[in-house]
Formats: structure tokens, sequence, C-alpha cells
């Protein structure tokens, strides 16, 4: 992971080399978060970008947002949709939408609540131009408010690490990808050859689905860090974060009951038990529990020791404490337990439901990527 990029040891493009970006988001009901991010966008230092921005059939002042920013500044451009044509989620169509208007010979892919720095594009364009890069992602920072978000994003971002290896994501003889939702850098001839979100039409985890998309294309992907360059709150609690990975756990499985439960169960193994071994080693004098032996002890010890390092340091680069490494095995359960319930409630409901439209599991099984 210390041989990915850093952004902020790269010097931003040079201006008169630096090819024009298009940077498409879409929004749906972000009335709360996109003033704020957007101003971030629309404050780059990057001398040639457009910012596209989909109003994806809003209810709230979103559209209303995005229209009075658009009068003050020419670089940015609206599209209202009102209608979802049937066989699209809404975020990809919104997504295509957007596309097929650009102009920019590279497109960043980012959310309605990413919040850039002003160096961000130039940083970016620098590395993909210096590694000869047709897809660059980059790991955004996560700002976390209390302890339940600190504990489930910490485990979260451990585990997605070590999921996806992202160390391996440039080898070209690996199938190992990644795409990250909050910064998603494409050449635009690559992202046509690749079919572009057409091919995504029905994909929950388009993000990450596009990175698959380049890899098996034979173009060149690399990610990279960019803490200090990139920041956004995923979900704001506990309970929002529960409720809103409800349509994506699951869907990160291909919707495959036998593959989830197998990634509960390793969390579980992994992440719980052998801190309860410990206890149980700890507590046996006094409780008159059977004793093990030394070498189990040893297991025991090295099992817990390498979780807990691993997540400490996951916690420091996250700017939280180190002994946030304590809480793994609550993390893990906390995680176990939300991958569980998005298995559960999508197999009960016959689907998933994404922004006030469901979605058959039928229909997302035969999209899957």
């Amino acid at each position: 992971m210390r041989r990915l990029p850093h952004i902020e040891n790269f010097a931003p493009l040079a201006k008169n080399l630096s090819p024009k970006v298009s940077i498409v988001f879409a929004a749906r009901d972000e009335a709360e978060k996109l003033p704020g991010a957007l101003q971030t966008l629309l404050a780059l230092d990057y001398p040639n970008y457009e910012v596209i921005a989909v109003d994806d059939r809003s209810a709230d002042s979103t559209g209303a947002i995005l229209d009075d920013f658009a009068r003050r500044d020419p670089r940015l451009r609206v599209l209202h949709i009102t209608d979802l044509p049937p066989g699209w989620l809404g975020k990809p169509h919104a997504l295509n939408c957007a596309f097929q208007i650009s102009t920019g010979s590279w497109l960043i892919f980012t959310d309605a609540d990413v919040h850039f720095a002003p160096d961000v594009v130039g940083r970016a364009m620098a590395v993909a131009t210096q590694q000869s890069l047709d897809h660059f992602t980059l790991f955004a920072g996560m700002t976390m408010v209390g302890f339940w978000e600190r504990v489930v994003l910490t485990y979260f971002a451990l585990g997605f690490t070590l999921g996806i290896q992202a160390w391996r994501v440039n080898d070209p003889r690996s199938p190992c990808y990644v795409g990250i939702g909050a910064f998603q850098l494409i050449k635009r001839e690559v992202l046509e050859a690749i079919g572009g979100h057409r091919r995504l039409a029905m994909e929950v985890v388009e993000d990450m689905k596009l990175g698959k998309l380049v890899k098996l294309g034979g173009f060149r992907s690399q990610v990279g860090y960019s803490e200090r360059h990139l920041s956004v709150r995923w979900h704001a609690g506990l309970r929002n974060l529960i409720l809103g990975t409800t349509k994506n756990f699951f869907a990160t499985t291909g919707f495959r009951v036998s593959l989830a439960m197998l990634q509960v169960s390793g969390i579980i193994l992994m992440s719980v038990v052998p801190w309860i071994a410990l206890l149980w080693f700890a507590l046996a004098p006094f409780f008159y529990f059977p004793r093990t032996s030394s070498l189990t002890l040893a297991f025991g010890i090295a099992a817990v020791g390498i979780a807990l390092l691993f997540h400490a340091k996951i916690a420091s680069g996250a700017k939280s404490s180190p002994l946030y490494g304590f809480t793994h095995p609550l993390g893990a359960l906390l995680f176990a337990w939300m991958l569980a319930r998005s298995t559960f409630v999508t197999l009960w409901r016959g689907g998933i439901i994404w922004r006030d439209t469901f979605y058959p599991l039928a229909d997302l099984r035969r999209g899957s990527v």
C-alpha cells in the first residue's frame, strides 16, 4: 500500500499542458449537502474544466440550487431529468446523460457531497500523465463524527483495503480492480471503448464496476491517496450508515447468497473469534474453564495483534485515534450485521429500492457486470 501514489507528492500539471476535464455528478434530493460541495468544485485552480450536474428527479430544492449556481458561473451546466427509462438505475442513467453533453478529453465522476481541494484535479492529472494511466481513482478522506461512525468506518476502510487488494490494481496481470465514487478520472476514449455507463445500466455499485470494465478492457488503472484533497461524510450516524448501505452491501457480492454468507462467516472468524479466545484464556483460571495450550495462545495473540496494528494504522490515517484499533471486534460485528441485513432485506423485498424506485432482484442479477 505504501507504493500507491499520494497526490500531494505530485506538483499540479502545468497549465499549458492541461487538457480539458469534465467533472460530472448526479444529485437527487441533495439540497443540504450540495451547496458546500459545489462551491469547492467551482473554486478549482485547474485552468480548463467544466462541471456537469444532473438533477435526477429531485423532490427538494436541488434543481433550484443548481440553476442558481449555473446562472452565476458559466462553467456549470445543469441537466434536469424527470423520467427514468426502463432498464436503467437512476444514477448510471444520469451519469450517461451527462457524458453525452460533456466536452472534456478526460472525465471525473464524483458525488454531490464530495469536497474538492483547489489543486486536486491538477495533481491527479499529473499522476495520470506521468504514470501513463487510463483510469485513476482516489481514496477520499472520510469525515467521521462521533464514536459509532469511527468504529464502523475505520473497520470498513480496513476491510475494503484488504478485500480489493489495491496494491495489485495497477498490475495488468492481476484481475484486481477498484473504482471509488468520490473521484474517478478516466480518458474519454477509454470510457467510450468500454461502453461507458450503458454497460453499467443496472449496476448498483457502478463506481466499482467502472474500474472492472477498465481492467477487462486491458487499460491501465491505478488507485491513490488524497486524504488532504478530497473529503466526504458518507452517512451521518450509525442508523444512517446501516440504512444507507442496505442497497449496496449485498450488491457487492453480485447478489450471491453463498458469497454473502461466506463473507459474514469470514469476518466473524478472523475479526471476532480470536478476541473471544484470548478473553477465554484470560478468564480460565477464575472460572475453571479448560486451559488451552501455549501454542494456541501464541496464535491468538498473533491474530489479535495483527488486526489491532492494521486497524490502528487505518484509524490513524483516517485522522482518528489509533486506539480505535481496540474496537476491531465491535466494528466487525456491526459490519457483518450490515452485510447480513442487506442480504436479508434485499431477498425479502425481492429487490432494492433506490431513489424511490424499486428494482427487481432478477433484473439486477441479469444486469450485473
